[in-house]
Parts: C-alpha cells; structure tokens; sequence
C-alpha cells in the first residue's frame, strides 16, 4: 500500500460503519478531542460530513480515503475564510495501516484540491505535540512548522498542545513540479 494508491471519494452515509472501525478505537483518537466514538457518535459524525457537501457557501469537504474497496481513512478541507482564502485540512488513518503513507496521500490530495480545485491561498494543520507522526506527515506534506499553541483543546487527559503547520500556494505549485522554493 502507498500513497500514491489511496483514492479521496466524497464521504456517503454508507462508510460510517468503516470510519467506526477506527473510531471507537482508544489509539485511533489517543490525540483527539473525540472519541472513542459509540455507533450514534459516528453516524453523527458521517451524517454531518456528509450534509456539509450541500451547504453554501460550501466549507467542509469530507472523504473517505479508500484502498481499492477498502476503507482506510479519512480527510478533511476545511475553508475557514473564503475571503482569505485560508483553509485547514485533517486527516485519519486506521491503526492497521499506520506508517505505510496513507496519511501522506490523503494530505497530498487534500492541499492539491485546495489550491487547485478551490484556489485556496493558504492551508493550515494542526497537531498534538505528541503525535510525532502526523507531525512527520505534515512536514512529508512540504508545510511548514509555524507555532507550538498551548492549551488548545481539552482532551480526555487533559489540556492539549497544537503545533501549527501550513503551506502556501506557491509553495505547493513549486513542490508540485519538484521545485524546492527558496
């Protein structure tokens, strides 16, 4: 499995038995603010995702990101000003596929919908300062580390740290063609 065989669809309410195959696990949502999802919490959460796509303006761009037929993740973009052209993306991967670059690939796909597709100027990630991998995975992703925010979510043990991430579109289009900006 790699990257560059994960495909992004837009989320229907049909994958949320997937999503919950991760989401009631207590690793899949360790640096969450969610979670351990019950089967109610994750239908929710689908049938939310899922409403977004015909909200406008539109500002929730939910997928899930399949492996063949398979179910492994989930992506978001989220516009938070269309004004500014700013938006921020997340992403979520089942533990049974951790370190073999799906995370990457949906990330990759994520900004490359955000700049292309929306015209976004810049988008931002955030993650927990424990979470080392996604933390790899956004500087794998070419965004550059911004911050380290102090309690910016309650969590089940506690307060929780952000680090910021983000990437401009000039940036991307110079990774995208394998130019390394200067």
């Amino acid at each position: 499995m790699s990257q560059h065989s994960v495909v992004l669809d837009k989320i229907s309410f049909d994958d949320w038995q997937a999503v919950h195959s991760w989401a009631c696990l207590p690793e899949a949502c360790r640096f969450q603010p969610w979670g351990p999802n019950t089967e109610d919490q994750t239908r929710d959460f689908v049938k939310a995702a899922v409403e977004a796509w015909s909200s406008t303006p539109q500002q929730r761009f939910a997928h899930v990101a399949r492996f063949g037929d398979d179910v492994v993740g989930v992506g978001e973009l989220h516009v938070r000003s269309h004004m500014q052209r700013q938006g921020e993306i997340s992403y979520i991967a089942h533990p049974r596929v951790w370190g073999q670059g799906i995370g990457t690939g949906i990330g990759r796909q994520l900004l490359s919908r955000g700049f292309g597709e929306l015209g976004l100027h810049r988008i931002f990630a955030t993650c927990d300062p424990r979470n080392l991998s996604s933390a790899r995975v956004l500087a794998k992703l070419g965004m550059a580390y911004e911050g380290h925010l102090r309690h910016t979510a309650w969590i089940r043990d506690g307060w929780r740290d952000s680090l910021t991430f983000s990437i401009l579109e000039e940036e991307w289009r110079a990774e995208d063609v394998g130019v390394v900006p200067t």
